[in-house]
């Protein structure tokens, strides 16, 4: 048996444990450097990781949770751009756009020329009116992409705020769009920057187009409402500048002569026995010029024309001509949505009274007109509004009135200085099939006789509908106008017999049926009802009159 020394066997044990000990040092050295880019790395995956469950958050609508996921992503990476560009979106899905402004500005950095960042940041903006950063931001991705989905309408509203109209409706006119809303706000607003230009016959079809897109709209009724204002303003609904109308009929007058009511009054039951009923006939014209054109202002000329020949024998005497000329200007515009209108006019016309002068005024009016937000009420549904404010000034000269030449009956003079402010408000339902309106006007005559300054005020009601039947149209309008007189009369009295001051109530009825005919006529029935109360029997009179209008437009 070999005998193993003790040192032998140290040696032995010595290799025995070195090569175990190398083995291990080679082994954890391995994992080690294996650990060691995983743990350098480990911050980029968690971003990523954070960002990956920040996405699916998203998608499902925990916008919440996942900002707070994507808030983690890019403070552990300040460059992680998906981080960033999904934190915006998150915000602007909880409708703060002005939370996502931050992350995107951030993105638009890192990554200057991506035009997707470009565009949510330049939308941002716009969301809160930051409208002079959110132009150069939508403007460079328009210059590239101008069919980007709702960038026309941006842009284009973007240019209108800046007065551009020209750039706004070339904007407008290419944008692309499957939101119908956003589509008729775009057609809603090219056809304000056409109208402003001058451009009224194409303004009037896309404010036509802008209701057929969505008639249900908020916007239709305010469409609607610019629409009719360029019709009836005359000055631009032809390229050739002018427009036509010419209407001719025939009536039926109780009361030509205006004569009193039956009373207990001498000087009214003498005045009663005048022939005063007459059938008659009546034509009109009239033609407006828009002489001039730059961006919103329009300025008007117009002559009319307006006559009425009673056949009755006896009543011809009571036969009106009368003639007004005209000048009118505009300015077209808008207030953030709300589209104006700030006008005045100035007309003088004279009138005669069986081919003699009779009366001549001159009128000034200054009209402003807003188109305010549409409110929705329960039943009646959608209502749009239209508002106009206006103050008239007004000038009336009376010929061969007695007080003109005897100073006995200088009381009874009508010359005035007459002042008018007052308002008219419609509320107009289904897309103008059913309009009502309601207005207040106060108004003083000063007079030269004292005998007819007042001080007066006027309450106006109407409404119109397109009827079930045969596209006739209906309207109705009701006045009342409250008189009160300054002064005690000098020669008629009081159904006491005395002297006093006079007070009148004045009621106007006004019913008319319509039909639109080929060739550009429209035929009218129309009644006109007046009832005049007063404090002085000669003043109180009732008058009905039955017309029937063929007018030809042009």
């Amino acid at each position: 048996m070999k005998t193993v020394t003790p040192h032998a066997r140290a040696v032995k044990t010595l290799s025995r444990n070195s090569a175990g000990y190398f083995f291990t040092v080679t082994v954890l050295t391995i994992v080690a450097m294996a650990l060691l880019p995983c743990s350098i790395q480990a911050q980029e995956p968690d971003a990523e990781v954070l960002v990956a469950e920040g996405i699916l958050a998203y998608d499902a609508k925990r916008y919440e949770e996942a900002i707070s996921l994507f808030s983690q992503a890019v403070a552990r990476d300040p460059r992680q751009a998906r981080g960033f560009y999904y934190l915006a979106l998150s915000h602007l899905a909880r409708g703060q756009a002005e939370q996502a402004i931050a992350p995107l500005t951030t993105l638009h950095v890192l990554r200057p020329s991506d035009l997707d960042v470009t565009y949510q940041l330049g939308t941002a903006h716009f969301a809160v009116r930051q409208y002079d950063k959110a132009a150069p931001l939508l403007e460079e991705v328009f210059r590239q992409e101008p069919d980007r989905e709702n960038l026309g309408f941006y842009v284009g509203l973007l240019r209108y705020h800046q007065k551009d109209y020209d750039s706004a409706a070339a904007a407008l006119s290419v944008n692309v769009s499957s939101d119908s809303d956003l589509r008729q706000l775009a057609l809603f607003y090219r056809g304000l920057a056409l109208g402003v230009l001058g451009l009224s016959d194409q303004a009037l079809s896309e404010l036509a187009s802008a209701q057929r897109v969505q008639p249900s709209s908020p916007i239709t009724g305010a469409s609607v409402r610019v629409q009719e204002a360029l019709t009836a303003s005359r000055r631009v609904t032809e390229p050739q500048r002018l427009r036509l109308q010419i209407a001719i009929g025939g009536y039926y007058d109780d009361n030509v002569a205006v004569n009193p009511r039956k009373s207990s009054d001498p000087v009214a039951e003498s005045l009663r026995s005048r022939a005063t009923q007459s059938p008659g006939l009546v034509t009109s014209a009239r033609g407006d010029y828009a002489w001039y054109r730059n961006g919103p202002i329009e300025s008007t000329v117009t002559y009319s024309y307006y006559q009425t020949v009673n056949t009755n024998s006896g009543i011809g005497r009571f036969n009106i001509q009368d003639h007004l000329g005209g000048l009118s200007g505009v300015y077209r515009g808008i207030i953030g949505t709300i589209p104006y209108e700030i006008g005045g006019q100035y007309s003088y016309d004279y009138m005669f009274l069986d081919f003699a002068g009779f009366l001549s005024r001159h009128t000034l009016t200054l009209p402003v007109t807003l188109v305010p937000p549409s409110v929705t009420l329960p039943v009646l549904g959608r209502m749009e509004n239209l508002t106009t404010f206006l103050y008239r000034y007004q000038r009336k000269e009376f010929y061969a009135e007695p007080g003109n030449n005897d100073i006995r009956f200088g009381p009874e003079s009508r010359d005035a200085f007459n002042n008018m402010v007052g308002f008219l408000h419609a509320f107009r339902f289904r897309q103008d099939k059913y309009i009502l309106r309601v207005g207040y006007q106060h108004d003083t005559d000063a007079a030269r006789g004292s005998s007819f300054a007042y001080s007066g005020n006027r309450l106006q009601l109407g409404g119109q509908a397109t009827l079930p039947w045969y596209d006739l149209s209906l309207r109705l309008d009701y006045e009342v106008h409250w008189r009160a007189y300054n002064h005690a009369q000098v020669l008629f009295p009081d159904g006491t017999g005395q002297l006093s001051a006079r007070g009148d109530t004045e009621q106007d009825i006004f019913i008319q049926v319509a039909k639109a005919l080929p060739h550009n006529l429209t035929l009218a029935l129309q009644y006109q009802g007046v009832l005049n109360s007063s404090t002085i029997p000669v003043y109180a009179y009732n008058k009905n009159v039955f017309t029937t209008l063929v007018t030809w437009t042009y």
